[in-house]
């Protein structure tokens, strides 16, 4: 959920009671998601090699490395800005996990 808009071209691919599917393509190094807040636990699936920058406020960056189809899960009520560190186009998959299974 963004709560500012950045230059990062979010994509859904399926949205449902149960998760919602977002690809995230930076065409260029700079491009960003904007300052937001999960409001739900999530995984993010690179689609590249690579690096991408996250500013967790306050002046705080890190660099996180990206490696193309591993995994990485994040629980409800991280915030920050997501920034492509790299000199190429690339792509995370985020899939938000919006509700339990039923039962």
């Amino acid at each position: 959920m963004c709560t500012q808009a950045g230059s990062a071209v979010p994509t859904v691919m399926i949205r449902n009671e149960r998760v919602l599917v977002t690809e995230w393509r930076f065409k260029n190094r700079g491009d960003n998601t904007g300052w937001h807040r999960h409001a739900h636990d999530y995984v993010v699936v690179p689609q590249f090699d690579g690096a991408l920058e996250i500013d967790l406020g306050d002046g705080q960056r890190i660099m996180a490395e990206m490696t193309r189809g591993v995994p990485y899960y994040r629980e409800i009520g991280v915030e920050h800005d997501v920034i492509n560190a790299n000199d190429f186009e690339c792509a995370f998959v985020e899939i938000e996990l919006l509700e339990d299974r039923p039962g």
